[in-house]
């Protein structure tokens, strides 16, 4: 049943016993979510593959705007209980947030410094300002109303409607998932489209697009319940009132350190000059739980790094599941689908077990097994990394060269490296794999089919990867180099690919959609990118035209293909492996996420339901102020770690992040031994009742008083 103001203008409009006005903060809520998880999903690809910055800065700046993400709480909730109240501060900074994410989308339009139109951005400074900006702008603003909007909802329910107002909490959380793992499926995908004016290009505008799009509603939908709101006037920050007793305390102790001034019970004490017992004990109670967040910075240490380092693990890896193909950063989505699974599973059935045993399972020691978990992840992660790191290709150092030795003759080649390095056979259309030379002791290459030899001259870049290709011509022998140009595994999971022409007359090569130029007999193409897949292959000269299918690419490979000549309509091709695709599958990161996803359920749940039953009734925002922080603290903490380590390999920077963890895990475990457990309302309810004692006490006295004036 509905009600509309108009009938009873004494109550809210509700509906079913729930204040309408709540249905659009949980929509809010949604795009919000959607709008923050999706923009976050895709942007240290972003900085990857776009902005071209390398692992370790994009790792370090993703972190940074994380840490920025959860510090604004703080100011969001100054603002909107000193200043502006709830609704204001949300649509304020809800208007920041949605120029931010227009910003971001504008950032990455590539077409809009590329002015040669080569689809690379001839200023791409302007794009890193902008994306700079941008987040800035996204962190003030999505930090600024996260501690609003929920506080918010709550207030729309009156007293007498608790039920309804815990259930719409469970509403609340439940649309902050669906917003987060719908988001991380679609933008993606988004992601992974090309789009473009005059070059296409992988499609981050509409990446980061959508979620601004969806911000803009969230911003539209919250506004327009603006008159069914229920709006509490700012009552002023206990967080200020706290800081405030805390700050007094500190000075008054520091004015009086002479030991002449008896020492008190508690430091806290020296505040009681100027505020009231009552704050003072809660102050205490609150000082007791935040000295136990501490160490858990370490935790949110590991935990953000699904968004950056195993999203990027993720690339290095095969995305193939049959039917689907998943991107790299699709791979976060494990993490909100176990949660939703994970959540009831551990309440109903994990939790019952573990009572029923007889185990006495605390919230701090639910806390301990968390970080316990989550450093096994990253262990699970540094497992992981080291089977890849066995699939990846070894590049030339400095003062080396890499040589391959690709033969387009007809019969068995014979390479020779001087003086006495190494000698290759080579059988034709086949290919030796990369060999290392030193280039001050290389001299001379000598090639012999057969009776026949040549010795070719050298043509080494020191540091670079070159393919010499080597063929029988009648009596002659020819010999080419070809400067490979390849620094890196492919990017994005793409596939390098290009063609020798080892026909004897000119030939146009085209592959999908994309032209390579014309290839000259026995020369080379450059490189160009393809997605996973079979593609057309199309070959055309003066009198011929042949098209064939090429082999089935997997992820991040590169080949060589030799195009040989022509069967009737059919191209005869072969097929040599520059770079060997990811061979390690991506459903092998999914332990690491189950063993972080549990740690999480035992964790963050846990800990916010320990700090809440802990805090006094009054400053249990102080406490979420708190809580965020350590997020905040945690993703500093990888920059600090993470440019510190100066450790070349990744999975020994995983396992420096579980050692760490592991070490704090041990020194909670320990502060939780020595920890108290207190009731606040307890506390609290002795102060009520010592105030009306006190209040009784001085009622009596005014009536002895009247009676004696009456006397």
């Amino acid at each position: 049943l509905c009600l509309n103001s108009h009938c009873l203008p004494c109550l809210q409009p509700s509906c079913f016993g729930y204040p309408i006005s709540i249905f659009f903060i949980v929509i809010n809520e949604f795009c919000e979510r959607f709008s923050y998880y999706g923009m976050r999903a895709v942007l240290v690809l972003y900085f990857k593959y776009f902005l071209h910055w390398d692992d370790n800065l994009s790792t370090a700046i993703y972190h940074t705007f994380v840490a920025l993400c959860y510090l604004t709480p703080i100011l969001g909730a100054l603002i909107a209980d000193s200043w502006l109240g709830k609704f204001k501060t949300i649509v304020s900074l809800s208007i920041v947030y949605t120029i931010g994410q227009a910003i971001m989308s504008i950032s990455s339009i590539n077409d809009l410094t590329d002015s040669n139109r080569d689809g690379t951005p001839d200023h791409i400074a302007v794009h890193v300002v902008l994306s700079v900006v941008g987040l800035i702008l996204i962190a003030l603003g999505t930090g600024g109303i996260k501690p609003c909007v929920a506080a918010f909802g709550g207030d729309q329910f009156n007293d007498d409607q608790e039920k309804q107002r815990t259930r719409f909490f469970s509403i609340f959380y439940l649309s902050i998932n669906a917003g987060s793992l719908i988001s991380t499926i679609i933008t993606p995908i988004l992601r992974g489209q090309e789009c473009g004016i005059h070059s296409k290009q992988r499609c981050y505008p509409l990446a980061f697009g959508v979620p601004a799009a969806l911000m803009a509603v969230a911003l539209i939908v919250f506004i327009i319940g603006s008159r069914m709101y229920k709006k509490v006037r700012p009552q002023g920050n206990i967080m200020v009132e706290v800081s405030k007793c805390i700050g007094f305390a500190i000075k008054n102790r520091f004015r009086h350190r002479s030991k002449e001034f008896p020492k008190r019970e508690h430091w806290l004490d020296w505040a009681s000059e100027k505020y009231d017992k009552q704050l003072i004990a809660q102050t205490k109670m609150v000082l007791k739980v935040l000295f136990l967040y501490i160490p858990l910075p370490m935790f949110w240490a590991l935990f953000d790094q699904q968004g950056s380092r195993w999203t990027l693990q993720a690339t290095t890896m095969d995305g193939n599941f049959g039917a689907l193909q998943i991107q790299p950063d699709q791979m976060q989505t494990v993490n909100p689908i176990l949660i939703i699974v994970m959540v009831p599973v551990v309440d109903a059935v994990i939790y019952p077990l573990i009572k029923k045993c007889g185990i006495n399972f605390t919230p701090l020691r639910k806390i301990t097994v968390g970080m316990f978990l989550a450093s096994l992840a990253f262990v699970a992660a540094a497992l992981v990394q080291v089977q890849i790191d066995k699939t990846l290709p070894v590049f030339p150092a400095a003062g080396q060269a890499q040589i391959k030795v690709i033969n387009l003759g007809s019969a068995n080649a014979t390479v020779q490296f001087q003086p006495g390095l190494k000698n290759v056979t080579v059988e034709p259309n086949e290919a030796v794999n990369y060999m290392i030379f030193k280039t001050s002791e290389l001299n001379s290459v000598s090639v012999m089919f057969g009776n026949q030899a040549a010795n070719p001259g050298m043509d080494l870049i020191d540091g670079k990867r070159q393919a010499l290709a080597v063929k029988n011509v009648g009596t002659n022998i020819v010999a080419e180099w070809l400067h490979d140009n390849i620094t890196s595994k492919p990017e994005e999971g793409n596939n390098l690919i290009r063609f020798i022409n080892n026909m004897d007359q000119p030939i146009n090569v085209s592959m999908g959609d994309t032209h390579f130029e014309t290839l000259p007999s026995l020369s080379a193409s450059n490189y160009e990118a393809f997605s996973r897949g079979s593609k057309n292959i199309a070959a055309n000269t003066a009198t011929l035209s042949c098209k064939v299918s090429s082999k089935t690419f997997g992820f991040g490979s590169a080949y060589t293909i030799i195009i040989n000549g022509c069967s009737g309509n059919l191209l005869n091709t072969a097929y040599v492996e520059d770079i060997p695709p990811n061979t390690v599958h991506m459903a092998w990161q999914i332990p690491q996420y189950f063993i972080l996803t549990c740690a999480e359920v035992v964790f963050s749940v846990t800990g916010l339901e320990f700090s809440y039953s802990q805090a006094p009734s009054n400053m249990k925002s102080v406490l979420q102020a708190g809580w965020l922080l350590t997020v905040a603290i945690g993703n500093i903490i990888v920059l600090i770690v993470a440019g510190a380590s100066k450790l070349s390999e990744q999975w020994a920077e995983y396992v420096l992040f579980a050692a760490l963890l592991l070490v704090v895990c041990f020194i909670f475990a320990v502060m939780a031994y020595f920890y108290t457990y207190t009731d606040p309302n307890e506390v609290e309810a002795q102060f009520d009742e010592d105030e009306k004692k006190q209040a009784k006490k001085e009622k009596d006295l005014e009536k002895e008083v009247e009676t004696v004036s009456r006397m």
